[in-house]
């Protein structure tokens, strides 16, 4: 196995099966000409994408800057092999080298290969808390 930076749309779309969505061109072109976001895939002997992770630096003021780990996927017939937690460390390699002070993800309660495979990798488990969000598609714009 070895893992790589992806760089173009028609590598994105070699591993389309590694995301939860078939991937959007324009939203691809945005993620991979932004030099904070960061996607790696592992390749298999045959050289066949089986695994992906994507990350994104996130800088604040007063913070400095740190690694989001936004998404992890693994083939299904490539998990229970460390594809993942290799990801993982790669990730956290990047981040060290992009001058990043730290690395976070979440991830469910109940997704026990996702822990398995964060704990595996390093990650302290940080207490809980709850996450809100917003579909921005569906929410009207607030009046002016």
């Amino acid at each position: 196995m070895r893992i790589e930076r992806v760089t173009s749309a028609e590598e994105v779309r070699r591993g389309a099966d590694l995301f939860d969505a078939p991937p959007i061109a324009e939203a691809t072109h945005r993620f991979l000409t932004e030099t904070s976001h960061h996607l790696l895939f592992a390749y298999d002997d045959a050289n066949r994408p089986v695994g992906m992770i994507s990350g994104v630096e996130t800088t604040h003021p007063d913070k400095g800057t740190e690694m989001l780990i936004y998404e992890l996927g693994v083939a299904p017939v490539a998990r229970l092999q460390g594809i993942g937690t290799a990801l993982v460390t790669a990730m956290a390699e990047l981040a060290r080298k992009s001058g990043c002070y730290g690395m976070w993800v979440a991830t469910e309660n109940d997704n026990a290969a996702a822990l398995a495979t964060y704990r595996s990798a390093g990650a302290l488990e940080e207490t809980t808390f709850t996450l809100l969000s917003w579909d921005l598609l569906d929410i009207p714009p607030a009046p002016a």
